[in-house]
């Protein structure tokens, strides 16, 4: 709750700059529709004067047949203009959603990698597909309806002047204190509305992790607790519903009563006009309906400023994602490298997650092009971390990393990521085919190339037990297939990728013997040529290393290969040693 009120508030003339001028073609028209609409909507009241104080005491027939020809026009003139103004503004206000959801995303996928670690997935959903809804009234036919009423309230207020100053009078005054009383109502729903944004993207947050969680779940038998903590979530945002239904309805009736008063004062006032002969039937009857007319804007503008505060307040929440820098953002990532050859060197590097809690600490070495550098510690040493720096997801707080003797800091990202390759201990399959997934960061490679990274990483040796092959669906995450099929599947993707620099965190400590060694293989061929860093979790993968960096508590506390190291007996030597007894 806290969070929200940290966020500035959108003003009017941002949307009016960044939302509504951009379309005013459409609005223009939209308004265009809703004037002609109105207009015709004055028909009626006007009729009815005629019919009453002139046509009737006359009984003048063919001006009563012309009277219902005018009124059946005017009605179909509002309902073509109706349909007309939400085939407009209604679609374009969902083109805007769409436009806005893709903006939104576009930006979070590029945020740092940081943002992620700090920030649930479901919480994120609710950002990109719920936050940006509201502005459908900002365009959509709300704006319209909010200009058209004023004017059309404007006009009958005129109208209404004319046939009664004293009856008008006393109308104008329950109207003004409905005007201030919904003011008041806006302020203080919009925060209302905001907190929604956050309790909602906190429930579907849980709820994402829930459903993706489920056998964890099901496998403590934690089912009840996971259901309570639901019930909790959706239980505030009825608190928060229920709370901004109170103001809401307060506005709705004091709109009721104090409209009440002034019908009931019209009466009043108009009776004895009547009696004193200072007003016509037919004045009275055309004042009733031109004051429907002045009033059912206003009361409708109370529903519209609803969704107003609603729209802003998700736009509020909108603005605040897009203002977050990106993480090629600040222009010092100019240098774009079009081949890397893969000389990697940390000089006196630093980092850490939390101010005054370095979590790598004055780390140097180099990794010359085509070696492969191994990173081996306890967990928590800083191993996962350095090689975030080498990835390019984290930036370093002091020292310098360089690639081809230029600073990492300083090249595009996109071009230094097009040539990195990852494979992550738990790494990522999208629901697909196995075919979608190794040609993920290839999608346009022939066939030739694919069968390649295919033979390369062993994955046929189980897609050949698959009635499709390639083209078996695996599932969401890939659940369908084991820890050493999705990590052979991970290994193809690099292969395909042919990247100059490699991070491998690799996970084979959990798998079986005849997975592993198939693993080691496709390791060894996605190796050969490329810089290489290693986050190793069995030393006896790692014999074959260049180099291998003992990391402890964020410090390099030995540096070597896998025999230097053993004669040294040392940390190494105890790792591998305590290891090698298990």
């Amino acid at each position: 709750m806290s969070k929200s009120k940290k966020l500035k508030n959108v003003t009017l003339g941002h949307v009016f700059k960044t939302i509504i001028w951009p379309r005013k073609k459409y609005l223009s028209v939209g308004l265009g529709l809703i004037i002609i609409s109105r207009l015709a909507g004055l028909i009626l009241p006007g009729a009815s004067k005629y019919l009453i104080d002139d046509v009737i005491p006359n009984n003048d027939f063919i001006m009563l047949k012309w009277l219902i020809v005018a009124v059946v026009a005017a009605i179909v003139v509002q309902s073509v203009t109706s349909f007309a103004l939400t085939q407009i503004l209604s679609v374009e206000a969902q083109h805007l959603i769409s436009q806005l959801r893709a903006k939104v995303q576009r930006h979070i996928i590029q945020l740092p990698i940081r943002f992620f670690d700090n920030t649930k997935t479901g919480e994120l959903v609710s950002r990109i597909m719920t936050d940006v809804e509201g502005v459908r009234n900002l365009v959509g036919t709300g704006f319209a309806q909010m200009i058209g009423g004023v004017l059309t309230s404007l006009i009958c207020l005129v109208l209404l002047i004319y046939i009664s100053p004293l009856m008008t009078l006393f109308v104008l005054i329950p109207v003004a204190i409905f005007g201030i009383i919904s003011l008041k109502a806006f302020g203080k729903i919009r925060p209302i509305f905001r907190d929604r944004g956050v309790i909602n993207a906190q429930v579907t947050g849980r709820l994402t992790e829930t459903l993706g969680g489920v056998r964890v779940i099901k496998g403590f038998n934690a089912e009840a607790q996971e259901i309570r903590i639901f019930e909790h979530g959706v239980n505030r945002l009825f608190l928060n519903v229920k709370q901004s239904l109170v103001t809401t309805s307060l506005v709705t009736s004091a709109a009721t009563l104090l409209l009440g008063i002034a019908s009931a004062g019209i009466m009043g006032i108009g009776g004895y006009q009547i009696m004193n002969n200072d007003l016509t039937y037919g004045d009275f009857v055309a004042y009733t309906l031109f004051l429907g007319f002045l009033i059912a804007p206003i009361v409708q503008m109370s529903n519209i400023g609803s969704q107003f505060t609603e729209a802003f307040a998700g736009l509020d929440r909108t603005e605040e994602i897009l203002n977050m820098p990106l993480e090629d953002e600040g222009g010092h990532r100019t240098l774009k490298l079009d081949h890397i050859h893969g000389d990697v060197v940390f000089d006196n590097v630093a980092f850490a997650y939390e101010e005054g809690k370095e979590v790598v600490k004055s780390v140097s070495f180099k990794a010359p092009a085509g070696s492969v550098t191994a990173l081996v510690g306890t967990s928590g040493s800083g191993k996962t971390t350095i090689a975030g720096l080498a990835a390019s997801f984290l930036n370093p707080d002091s020292g310098t990393i360089t690639v081809d003797g230029h600073d990492l800091q300083k090249i595009n990202l996109q071009s230094y990521r097009s040539q990195l390759g990852v494979v992550l201990q738990d790494d990522f399959l999208f629901e697909g085919t196995i075919r979608e997934n190794i040609l993920f960061p290839r999608p346009n490679a022939t066939e030739d190339q694919l069968m390649q990274a295919v033979q390369a990483a062993h994955v046929q040796e189980f897609t050949d037990r698959f009635e499709d092959g390639l083209d078996t669906l695996i599932g969401e995450r890939g659940v369908k297939l084991s820890g050493g099929q999705r990590q052979r599947i991970a290994i193809a993707r690099a292969v395909l990728a042919d990247p100059r620099i490699l991070i491998l965190d690799e996970a084979t400590s959990n798998l079986d013997t005849e997975s592993e060694s198939l693993i080691q293989a496709s390791l060894k061929t996605l190796m050969q040529g490329r810089t290489t860093f290693v986050i190793a979790h069995r030393l006896s993968t790692i014999r074959q290393a260049d180099q291998i960096l003992v990391i402890e508590q964020g410090n390099i506390v030995e540096q070597g290969r896998h025999e230097e190291l053993l004669e040294k007996k040392g940390r190494y030597y105890q790792l591998y040693t305590y290891q090698a007894r298990i």
